[in-house]
Order: structure tokens, then C-alpha cells, then sequence
């Protein structure tokens, strides 16, 4: 899918709504869990954008430990926004998991392996096929530690990429609080591949393993 690779900025920005502007379910389709807050205690989200979001949701939802998992629009201007609006790259959105997970079961470092191996970091406004900002990879964390964590790990792959002979990372690692909502996307877009189980993924790494975290993603 082409779309435009320029960030828009804030004054050039759609200008959204106050509320979404379409229902969303509670529950999770597979898991039954809740989408949104409140969670039960002792549990923490965090946001990763790694281009389409229908297969980077159900890559999330099937490493244990994680609790529930949710997609939306986020690092962008426009409040609220449709599929559609994020799709002319106005909005300045990208497509993005929300992962609620349980860190007595599993680590960030967890959630962070599959994320750099699952995808291609180094594309920019663009994941394989996927043309446009909306598909750039990001992460948005949620405390210091993941922060820390997600920084950290940045620099471990981009070592093991320059050694495979790969390029430089683009992932933005943004602090969730900075970066603003994530928008919940349309009902549709939540568990699509679950849904639509022959639907499109468009998921492909580098080949390229992610050292020093040490977890296998699945």
C-alpha cells in the first residue's frame, strides 16, 4: 500500500474530534480480556509500532504472558482519527499494538525481541510493501525502565545489523507520555487476523537475531 513518507506537522495536521467517531468492543476476541482500562493490578502496557498492525497485534498476543492486546493510532496530531484520515498521512499517526502485559510473567526484554526480529527496523516511512509514516517503527514506553530497556536494546541490534551488513535503525523510541494517546482503532482492525485468519500480514524480518536479550519471542 503506497502512501505519503513525509511527517506532517502539527499546523498541517487534520484536525480530528473530541470522541471516536465509531464504537469499539470491550473484549479481546481471543482472549476474552479487556481492551481498554482499568486492568487488573500488577499489570503493564506499553506501545510498539511495527508497521501493519494486524500482524503485529497477533505476534504480541501469542507470547506468554502477555494479557491483552489492542490497536490504535499514536505518535501523531489529529485526535481521534479515522483509518481513513491516517491513511492520507496527515494525521502523522502510525499503526501501533497496545500490549498489556504481566511482567511477572514476562519481561520487556520479551516483548522487545520479538519486536526487532519480526520486523525490519531500518525501512523509515515504510514496512516492506507498506508505503507511508503510518507504517514507521516506533516504540512508546511507559516507565523508566522501559525506557531504558528500549534504548538499550536500539543499540544492541543496530551492532548485530551493521555486522550482518544491514543498515541503520529508524525506529523512533518516543516516551509514551510524550508521544500522546493511542487512538483506538475502528472494531474491525482489533484481532483482524483472528477474524480474517488468511488476511493479509505483511510481518518480515531481517534474519538477523537480537543478541543480548536473550528471550525467544516463540
Amino acid at each position: 500500500m503506497a502512501g505519503v513518507t513525509t511527517m506532517v506537522t502539527r499546523e498541517t495536521a487534520l484536525p480530528g474530534r473530541t470522541a471516536l467517531a465509531f464504537p469499539i468492543p470491550d473484549r479481546h476476541a481471543v482472549s476474552g480480556t479487556a481492551l481498554w482500562e482499568p486492568y487488573p493490578t500488577g499489570l503493564a502496557v506499553t506501545y510498539l509500532a511495527l508497521g501493519c498492525f494486524w500482524g503485529a497485534e497477533r505476534l504480541m498476543w501469542t507470547i506468554p504472558g502477555v494479557w491483552s492486546t489492542a490497536v490504535g493510532y499514536m505518535g501523531g496530531f489529529t485526535p481521534f482519527p479515522t483509518y481513513e484520515e491516517v491513511c492520507t498521512g496527515r494525521t502523522g499517526h502510525t499503526e501501533t499494538v497496545q500490549v498489556v502485559y504481566d511482567p511477572a510473567l514476562v519481561a520487556y526484554a520479551t516483548l522487545l525481541t520479538a519486536f526487532w526480529q519480526e520486523h525490519d527496523p531500518t525501512q523509515g516511512a515504510r514496512q516492506g510493501n507498506d508505503v507511508g509514516t503510518q507504517y514507521r517503527s516506533a516504540l512508546f514506553p511507559t516507565s523508566g525502565s522501559e525506557l531504558a530497556t528500549a534504548e538499550q536494546s536500539r543499540v544492541q541490534y543496530q551492532a548485530a545489523l551493521h555486522a550482518a551488513g544491514r543498515g541503520a535503525i529508524t525506529t523512533e523510541i518516543i516516551p509514551a507520555a510524550a508521544a500522546g494517546p493511542c487512538y483506538p482503532a475502528e472494531a474491525y482492525h482489533q484481532q483482524y487476523l483472528h477474524k480474517v485468519p488468511g488476511g493479509y500480514c505483511g510481518l518480515a524480518g531481517t534474519g538477523v537475531a537480537c543478541p543480548g536479550l536473550s528471550v525467544q519471542a516463540r
